[in-house]
């Protein structure tokens, strides 16, 4: 795990070696921009020291897939060399988030009969339960799941609160959700990352990523929304008691505000951008910007009131909604989805953020700097006792078999 060194020639120090073990790499291949964040921990602490923080422009994929292999291979060796340049260090590994419209996310109820003799819950009873909830998904063709995370148990139809392990009974259900993505774009995101000569330590879905990084623990469990607006996606992400509820990726981003803008006000996209972020533009043109900025808004907002709807967590979040993203920087935008979503709502200022420790000044930043703390931390679940399932070996044996 973590950042190893490509040739004997750039290696540092024996004495470095030994001294800083925990070294991690984020990788975030986003489709405005490609980030590369590199940390280490210090001491015992999650407390993260900054390293490297590369970001160079993404022109190779379009809604978080990739649609221009070279552009996007050549997109990414440039964010390697400004991080090892940076860093002073040759790095090697990456943990690598995976977002885009192909992400999803599916409750899957398993159940099955306990194991021992005396009726004992073990680890196994768990997995098989999950695993069982995964088969029950129904057709997964061209799809991959990532990551799985038990929401719920029951035991003999009586709802568990806790951990399973140790108790006893004769039936164990699992309501479990799962994340998974097309194959193909999980395969091209890995085979990209492979070809600038990195190695995939493990995936992890971009908003999971992100929630690490923007959350606290109080607020997952109190049961809040993270909603995360790139270039041309808005993904949200639900948590409540410590665990995730739902996670959906909508096609609509910042870019769609810009276009809208340029339109309605027949300007150039760049003359476009900057007004989406003044609040000093001129007052004359204020009204008729606000009415564009907030239609485009709206629609992405509803979108996500539609999804808490459909589990009902309408207005009923008491941690509300963060905002993150670099596509969150719109005026007024704090304002429309309190309105809109009927709950508290703020954008997240990692300035403020004692997690962040004002390393990073741009929200932009949370998925990758999310990867680094889940990589250094060995990050697991915090509900139901049950660990989190990565792709790791399992993925890495699958894309063995597909990379040529």
């Amino acid at each position: 795990m973590g950042v190893k060194w490509k040739t004997p020639n750039a290696r540092p120090s024996i004495f470095y070696l030994l001294m800083n073990k925990n070294l991690v790499a984020g990788l975030d291949i986003g489709t405005a921009a490609i980030r590369l964040v590199v940390c280490e921990q210090l001491s015992e602490s999650r407390t993260l020291r900054i390293l490297a923080q590369a970001k160079k422009e993404s022109r190779g994929l379009k809604r978080g897939y990739i649609i221009n292999f070279e552009e996007t291979l050549e997109n990414l060796r440039e964010t390697v060399r400004e991080a090892e340049r940076q860093a002073k260090l040759p790095i090697k590994n990456v943990f690598l988030g995976v977002g885009g419209i192909t992400l999803e996310a599916k409750l899957g109820l398993g159940q099955v009969a306990v194991a021992e003799a005396d009726g004992e819950i073990t680890e196994s009873d768990i997995r098989r339960a999950v695993e069982a909830g995964e088969n029950g998904l129904g057709d997964l063709t061209n799809r991959h799941v990532i990551s799985n995370q038990p929401v719920a148990f029951r035991l003999d139809g009586k709802r568990i609160l806790g951990r399973p392990e140790g108790l006893r009974g004769g039936k164990l259900e699992a309501k479990t959700i799962f994340v998974h993505c097309l194959k193909q774009h999980l395969q091209d995101l890995i085979r990209v990352t492979e070809m600038a000569g990195l190695a995939v330590d493990d995936i992890v879905a971009a908003p999971l990523a992100a929630s690490t990084s923007a959350l606290s623990v109080t607020q997952k469990a109190a049961g809040c929304v993270l909603i995360n607006i790139g270039s041309q996606t808005t993904s949200m992400v639900v948590w409540e008691d410590g665990v995730p509820l739902t996670l959906q990726v909508f096609p609509l981003g910042s870019n769609d505000v810009t276009n809208d803008i340029a339109l309605g006000l027949r300007l150039p996209l760049d003359e476009a951008e900057r007004m989406k972020l003044d609040e000093n533009y001129a007052v004359a043109a204020k009204r008729k910007l606000d009415e564009i900025i907030e239609a485009r808004l709206s629609d992405m907002f509803e979108l996500i009131e539609t999804a808490l709807r459909k589990i009902g967590r309408s207005g009923l979040l008491p941690a509300g909604a963060v905002i993150v993203g670099a596509g969150a920087r719109v005026n007024e935008i704090e304002k429309l989805a309190s309105h809109t979503l009927r709950l508290p709502a703020k954008l997240f200022d990692p300035l403020t953020d004692p997690q962040m420790k004002s390393q990073i000044k741009d929200a932009g930043w949370v998925v990758a700097y999310g990867l680094c703390l889940q990589g250094l931390a060995g990050e697991r679940s915090e509900g139901m006792g049950q660990q989190v399932k990565r792709a790791s070996v399992r993925v890495r044996r699958w894309f063995r078999e597909l990379l040529p």
